[in-house]
């Protein structure tokens, strides 16, 4: 199947009032600053506005790990480039896990053109997405696999699953090695299926904001 040409495929998930994404954290919480009603005792004209009010941690929905996220003298988002996070060459690799299982070992990854692009892994996993089921079990990327991809060159790896690494450990290989090296990281993606075999351009930009390394992103492809 290939996507149509133009056309835009979304890749993030909807943050909403109460939304829980990772086990633990607190949800958001979305709300008026100021309401519309009152908002119309500042004008005589009959306008009204809206300014919202969001109080959440920066681990909420679809996002994006900067290098700051795991190391301290990692580049945070307001030092990212661009270029680093907009308009990428794209591959979509299939990896569902209720096929090939939990673990995802650099053999999937061999062979495949990899260098300079934006790696984005389909396992299926969001099917799960806002249930119990989600935030257990899933499917996640070896160390090695990590290293693989490192050492092939590429600038980012998404994945639609709970953690790129495996949260049944004390221990974070994936993201000490690809943020270790500037590879940045978008976890709990969505409508890998909609991606066709042809190639696209990936998008995945969090503001600007310094001593932050991770954010939510509006994650999107399109085809060439």
């Amino acid at each position: 199947m290939a996507m149509k040409k133009g056309l835009f495929i979304d890749l993030s998930h909807t943050i909403e009032d109460g939304l829980v994404t990772y086990k633990g954290l607190p949800a958001p919480i979305i709300c008026d600053y100021w309401s519309r009603e009152a908002s119309k005792d500042w004008y005589d004209d009959g306008s009204s506005f809206q300014i919202g009010k969001i109080e959440m941690v920066a681990n909420t929905g679809t996002y994006l790990d900067a290098p700051f996220h795991r190391y301290a003298d990692g580049k945070d988002l307001s030092e990212l480039t661009v270029a680093q996070c907009a308009d990428l060459e794209g591959i979509v690799v299939r990896v569902p896990y209720n096929e090939h299982g939990l673990t995802i070992g650099k053999d999937v990854f061999e062979g495949l053109a990899l260098k300079d692009k934006a790696v984005l892994v389909h396992t299926g996993w969001s099917a799960h997405w806002n249930t119990e089921a989600y935030y257990s079990g899933h499917p996640y990327l070896t160390q090695e696999a990590a290293v693989f991809l490192r050492d092939s060159g590429v600038k980012l790896v998404g994945i639609d699953s709970y953690n790129i690494d495996n949260t049944a450990e004390k221990k974070r290989p994936v993201h000490t090695t690809l943020l270790g090296s500037d590879v940045l990281i978008v976890e709990h993606m969505c409508n890998l299926e909609g991606l066709g075999e042809g190639s696209f351009r990936f998008t995945a930009l969090p503001p600007k904001f310094k001593g932050v390394g991770t954010f939510p992103v509006r994650a999107f492809a399109k085809e060439r």
